[in-house]
């Protein structure tokens, strides 16, 4: 039950980064980084803003918390993602050694943990993270619905999801 709470919580958190997103155009996605129940690393997608394909948020996130933490290895943290994460960013997990995984929303173009393919499979690296998914999923989902809505409605250019 704590669990739950906590995922809850750290996802909200998320969300209003991926909010925070939308305002910059940018895809909403948002992503923190917490150990022993303190947030060490926050992010949110930043592609088009630094004009950076690496710049997603599970990236932004896993960044800072190794810089706050004074090391790459983050074996205690879970990253909170509001979107479930790309090729990228799932390598990033894996080479940074996150404990846990927790993501809202299922990724059907993108995803890479459970949706497109499965890099996070026990026995294919070194190192897989305990997986939660759908913490929060209807709202993450949203988030992401409503913003590529208005961009049609705008005319926009097409956008990924991640």
């Amino acid at each position: 039950m704590m669990e739950n709470a906590a995922d809850e919580r750290f996802m909200r958190r998320a969300l209003e980064l991926a909010e925070e997103a939308a305002r910059w155009g940018e895809v909403p996605v948002g992503a923190v980084v917490v150990e022993d129940g303190r947030i060490v690393g926050e992010g949110f997608n930043r592609r088009e803003t630094w004009r950076d394909g690496t710049a997603h948020a599970e990236m932004l996130a896993i960044a800072e918390a190794s810089r706050r933490l004074g090391g790459w290895r983050l074996t205690n943290c879970v990253l909170y993602v509001t979107l479930e994460p790309c090729p990228m960013c799932a390598g990033a997990i894996v080479l940074s050694r996150v404990r846990r995984l927790v993501y809202g929303a299922s990724d059907a173009k993108g995803g890479a943990v459970e949706s497109r393919v499965r890099l996070l499979e026990p026995g294919l690296w070194n190192h897989a993270p305990q997986i939660t998914s759908g913490i929060l999923a209807d709202d993450c989902a949203k988030l992401l619905t409503d913003f590529f809505r208005k961009r049609r409605a705008k005319g926009g250019a097409k956008g990924e999801v991640s």
